[in-house]
């Protein structure tokens, strides 16, 4: 495997969280637009991305390769636990 092939696995490999980190903050924002007004949609992603790579990360030391469906719960359950605290948690 080439240096290409390894980072096009790589980019692969987080695409589903930076897929959902970004739909979900952006998604949370244009639904709850009242309630996250003072919260930037940008700190929502900051927040939900990393948490579901963590998870894809911790999925993949679990069960010894990626793209099990458990681990995608896992993720979007951390995402939405991120989300969480970006928007709600720290406002109060």
């Amino acid at each position: 495997m080439g240096a290409l092939d390894a980072l096009w696995h790589l980019l692969n490999f987080f695409a589903p969280a930076v897929g959902v980190g970004v739909v979900a903050a952006w998604g949370a924002k244009l639904f709850w637009w009242r309630e996250l007004k003072g919260v930037s949609g940008w700190r929502m992603v900051a927040w939900a991305v990393p948490a579901s790579a963590l998870v894809l990360i911790a999925g993949l030391l679990w069960h010894g390769q990626d793209g099990k469906m458990s681990t995608y719960g896992a993720m979007v359950f951390a995402c939405a636990l991120a989300l969480w605290w970006a928007g709600w948690k720290e406002r109060r």
